[in-house]
């Protein structure tokens, strides 16, 4: 049996990549870094589809170590300590590198195992990751590491890749394809950047292709009945994309669940699911909030439950949750407090930390006042003491307002009744 399209048309040199012209053109950091054949471990963060696994084999190939693929949904323990095993062997004479998929779902004790050889440099570390690897990948990774983000590809530049691909197939099938112009750019429109998936439609429409006449004739009709199940698709780089995650979000801001829904269900028939993730836990902090705090650990849990089953069935996690930030309380309060606390900040109105809150026990001879006389407020009924915590420039400031929702109102009689016994 062949092997897939995608991987029968991969390019083997960086001039043959399409699209990541940001890292990957002439005298950008990451071709630098590649021609130099001088590879220090890399986490390469991006959508599926867009050449992240590509440059990873050209890089390997190029500085001539030996090359082991994991994915880390599947990979285990010990899969590590085998390549771990091979170092001493004749095999890996020059050095390992390992391309690790999906290392967000690494635990921390399998990047813990890779650490040491990471930092020798026995091993070579290309990580891969859709999601922002500043919150998935652990901190001794990720600090000895050079984080590079690979975008959507154009509909241009999926457009030189199906073009590619066509070549390829009529040297290995001896047969001349037909197929227009327009149809290409409509395979390249609908895989909205994944060239994977671009490619596996164009597969499939050699495949179901008139031969009659001894040529691969591409109809219309053909390709139209293979985009049918895109036809909810839209481009990610496009003004519609940012409609639906606006309309996404706003409708679940403004308690609507049946618009939180159908807008859910849109990003996810064009297969975003990680938009859908997004939006949704900034939601759940940002506009219900304090209103109900433990919405907070009930989205996430959510957010991560689809994450790792995947789609479809990552519908159904993500469906509760929309609803449940839908028809939740609202509250701006965190929002709108930390927005004036960061203004006040980037107008440049700030001050020293009061003395009795500095990290420090003994003042210098010119200090007017000796001594830190911090109050702890444990020491103090209620937990409370009243104290300046603010500097003196803003020590009259006032950030936050208890909102008018249930949650926040029980909080603000209880501070209420404290402070004024105090």
């Amino acid at each position: 049996m062949p092997s897939p399209l995608a991987d029968r048309v991969r390019p083997r040199s960086i001039d043959e990549v399409c699209g990541q012209h940001h890292l990957l053109d002439k005298g950008k950091v990451l071709r630098k870094i590649i021609d130099s054949s001088e590879i220090p471990n890399l986490i390469f963060y991006g959508p599926s589809g867009v050449g992240k696994t590509t440059v990873a084999n050209i890089i390997a190939d190029k500085c001539g170590k030996k090359l082991y693929h994991l994915n880390a949904t599947t990979a285990s323990t010990a899969d590590i300590k085998a390549i771990i095993d091979s170092l001493d062997t004749i095999e890996a004479v020059n050095g390992v590198m390992l391309y690790l998929d999906e290392i967000q779902y690494f635990n921390k004790k399998q990047q813990q195992i890779l650490l040491q050889y990471i930092e020798n440099g026995d091993i070579t570390l290309i990580a891969s990751t859709t999601e922002n690897p500043y919150f998935y990948v652990y901190n001794a990774i990720l600090s000895r590491s050079t984080v590079f983000e690979f975008k959507h590809l154009s509909s241009d530049d999926v457009v030189l890749t199906l073009n590619r691909a066509v070549s390829i197939l009529e040297k290995e099938k001896g047969k001349g394809i037909d197929i227009t112009n327009e149809n290409i750019a409509k395979i390249a429109r609908s895989s909205v950047g994944d060239v994977r998936r671009a490619l596996n439609t164009l597969d499939l429409c050699v495949l179901t292709a008139d031969t009659s006449d001894g040529r691969a004739v591409i109809t219309d009709e053909i390709v139209e009945q293979l985009l049918a199940n895109s036809s909810v698709r839209y481009d990610r780089e496009g003004d519609e994309h940012y409609d639906i995650i606006s309309a996404y979000q706003k409708s679940m801001r403004g308690s609507d669940p049946d618009a939180a829904i159908y807008y859910l269900g849109r990003l996810l028939a064009a297969g975003d699911i990680q938009s859908a993730c997004r939006r949704l836990l900034v939601c759940a902090n940002e506009d219900v909030g304090l209103a109900y705090p433990m919405i907070i650990p009930i989205v996430k849990a959510a957010v991560d439950t689809a994450l790792q089953v995947g789609l479809p069935e990552a519908r159904i996690p993500l469906a509760n949750a929309v609803i449940l930030v839908a028809t939740s309380p609202k509250s701006a309060t965190g929002h709108d407090a930390i927005n004036a606390a960061m203004s006040d900040i980037e107008k440049g109105i700030t001050g020293d930390v009061p003395r009795h809150l500095q990290n420090k026990h003994f003042d210098g001879e010119d200090a007017v006042v000796k001594g830190q006389h911090y109050l702890y407020p444990h020491s103090f009924p209620n937990h409370y003491v009243k104290q300046q915590y603010l500097p003196d420039k803003l020590k009259n400031r006032k950030y936050y307002e208890f909102g008018d929702n249930v949650s926040e109102q029980k909080f603000a009689e209880y501070w209420k009744k404290v402070k004024n016994e105090t």
